[in-house]
């Protein structure tokens, strides 16, 4: 009998993964530490979020709607949807994994762009598909990278607009010329995680491209805008077949009932999310203004985050910077793992973090 000790074996590529790290929240030593990691609001949930969520406690012992219907209806409500062509998901990362396990296998491949989210390229190799990564112009998603690099065994390609964790985007123009270059056996998923956050004319977020064509989904989330990244809500509008499709492989209960309950809640109170789109609109042109003054390039951006560039000389990098602002309480997100070595990722917060950012970086530069 053999008695050596064995592990059970993973599917093969599954080791080959880098496991998701999140944004740090802890600045060791600072007497008050603000978080401008993970892209959060500075504003928190609606006032009507937080109540639909207390009423929520009291029927706990009650499974949730499986079928989500008063969230899908007030999605619907807002954006002018179907909610037959509505799926709700446990943040929009569970959607994205669907969708790599329903149209994706061994000898599949799923496109995704350099910089482009993390989570693409490990649902993807979960799956059992093979990660193909395009390159990007001017920290920009390039259509014609994307079109060149579909295969006979290109299934799916993800596009994160506005992307992150440049905060680019690219028009809506652009993204008609993707979907009509693409095979029509080719999902493109289009993830506008920070959609609301933007104000240009030639941006649209995918309902257009979703209503009009059968290989298009978009997802969405309320863990920015709406501030309920705590309850892991997301949502995506596809073709009723990928509804279909999706819906035979999610878990049954697959939201908690108070999520549930906040997420149709903060959908409905679109004058708190008006407040938090000038807020941003605000201070990231403030931050981003103050911050081109004193010498470091910060790439233009549509979301409620910045992408800061540092010098590549001894004691002003990224790395150097980190750890000066850590030490004054500011955590900001490394991207090293984005492809961007030496720059750091910064959300627009409330004014004492943007301001004490600005001070802090005009001393690290020398400038004060």
């Amino acid at each position: 009998m053999n008695l050596a000790l064995k592990n059970p074996e993973p599917r093969p590529g599954i080791l080959d993964i880098t496991a998701y790290v999140p944004g740090r929240e802890h600045a060791p030593g600072a007497a008050k530490v603000h978080k401008l990691s993970s892209n959060e609001t500075p504003l928190g949930p609606s006032p009507r979020a937080i109540e639909a969520f207390q009423k929520a406690a009291f029927d706990l012992e009650r499974y949730p709607d499986g079928r989500a219907s008063a969230l899908k209806e007030a999605i619907a409500e807002v954006h002018g949807l179907n909610p037959a062509n509505i799926l709700c998901g446990n943040g929009s990362d569970e959607l994205l994994g669907l969708l790599c396990h329903a149209y994706l296998g061994p000898g599949d491949e799923g496109i995704v762009t350099e910089h482009g989210f993390l989570v693409y390229k490990i649902q993807i190799i979960a799956a059992g598909g093979t990660a193909v990564t395009v390159k990007e112009t001017d920290e920009r998603v390039d259509v014609d990278q994307i079109l060149a690099a579909v295969t006979e065994r290109t299934r799916i390609v993800f596009i994160a607009n506005p992307a992150n964790p440049t905060g680019t985007c690219i028009p809506v123009d652009e993204m008609r010329r993707l979907q009509a270059g693409l095979p029509a056996g080719v999902l493109l998923v289009l993830d506008a995680a920070y959609a609301e956050y933007v104000r240009r004319n030639d941006y649209e977020a995918g309902l257009e491209l979703v209503s009009a064509n059968r290989n298009v989904v978009m997802t969405r989330t309320f863990s920015k805008i709406y501030g309920l990244a705590g309850l892991r809500i997301g949502w995506m509008y596809a073709p009723r077949a990928v509804v279909d499709v999706l819906d035979r492989i999610r878990g049954p209960f697959n939201l908690n009932a108070p999520a549930l309950a906040a997420g149709a809640a903060a959908v409905r109170d679109q004058a708190f999310v008006a407040a938090a789109v000038e807020h941003n609109l605000a201070w990231r042109a403030r931050v981003g203004e103050a911050l081109t003054a004193i010498g470091l390039r910060v790439t233009p951006s549509v979301t409620n985050f910045l992408l800061i560039h540092f010098p590549d000389r001894e004691g002003k990098t990224a790395e150097a910077a980190d750890a000066f602002l850590t030490g004054r309480g500011f955590i900001l997100r490394a991207v090293g793992a984005y492809g961007f070595p030496n720059a750091l990722r910064m959300t627009i917060g409330a004014q004492e973090a943007n301001e004490g950012v600005i001070a802090a970086l005009t001393e690290f530069m020398g400038l004060k």
